[in-house]
């Protein structure tokens, strides 16, 4: 199972403790913020995509969507998510779970600028009832992001999309 697996990865940095558990599903960003009792902006959701024939992570904030034109110049392919059975088999963790901790090898993680705005966020740990706060610090460390990235729309205040 992979909760199990997320909360093994941080008992290695002693923050198991801080894994949540929720009597109730947390699979979607709407879902996660009424179990948390957080604006579903604060969600992080980890989106999975394919680019030549590798999967790849793009964690955002809840309430941003991915930009095709912005993909695209960053990452050089149309963005393709990858279906619910392959998320599962090639990132490690299944849809309404995916995170970006412990996930299998080679998976490239990325966090989008739309989470900076925030002191902290909300990820899942791999099930659909879970979820860890962290700071932007703590994000990017424990995901072991390769970069970040600014890959979204739906955002930013009124005339700031440019």
């Amino acid at each position: 199972m992979s909760i199990e697996r997320v909360k093994a990865y941080f008992k290695q940095h002693g923050m198991a403790e801080r894994v949540q558990e929720f009597p109730v599903s947390s699979a979607t960003v709407e879902l996660a913020a009424r179990a948390l009792g957080c604006e579903p902006c604060r969600i992080a959701k980890t989106l999975s995509f394919m680019v030549e024939g590798k999967p790849l992570l793009v964690v955002t904030a809840g309430d941003a969507r991915i930009d095709n034109p912005r993909y695209k110049a960053r990452f050089g392919a149309k963005a393709k998510m990858l279906a619910p059975n392959e998320a599962e088999s090639l990132v490690g963790h299944a849809v309404g779970g995916v995170c970006p901790f412990a996930v299998n090898e080679g998976v490239a993680v990325y966090l989008d600028v739309s989470l900076r705005r925030f002191a902290t966020v909300f990820p899942a740990c791999g099930s659909s009832n879970s979820a860890i706060e962290l700071d932007m610090e703590d994000l990017e460390k424990y995901s072991a992001a390769a970069d970040w990235v600014d890959v979204c729309k739906g955002w930013r205040e009124e005339g700031q999309e440019g």
